[in-house]
């Protein structure tokens, strides 16, 4: 991860644990469209991963083989501006809305 990041680091949207739960629910059926290799998170892996949020908002990873699956998707996670959803498996769940127009509505906290 070098110094010129795709999109530059938003901060995170903050979600309870309701909105997470919801979050992983909507992304169950969901393919992973993006792919961190043996090479691990480089700056090609962020720049995809920005695009497909941007489009998407709520995108799944998949791992291959990482050294420590948490800290690889809390990097993804802070290198993008996105919300951790949950770690399942080798499969990174990551939610950013749209900055003028989000698709995604999140039940409120009550």
């Amino acid at each position: 991860m070098s110094g010129s990041s795709p999109s530059p680091a938003k901060t995170p949207p903050t979600l309870d644990s309701a909105q997470r739960r919801q979050l992983r629910g909507l992304a169950h059926p969901l393919k992973p469209v993006v792919f961190v290799g043996e090479a691990g998170v480089s700056d090609a892996v962020l720049k995809a991963l920005g695009e497909a949020l941007d489009q998407h908002e709520l995108v799944k990873i998949r791992l291959r083989q990482p050294p420590d699956k948490k800290s690889t998707a809390a990097a993804l996670a802070k290198a993008s501006g996105a919300a951790l959803c949950g770690v399942v498996g080798h499969t990174v769940v990551l939610y950013r809305p749209h900055p003028e127009d989000p698709k995604i509505t999140l039940g409120k906290r009550t």
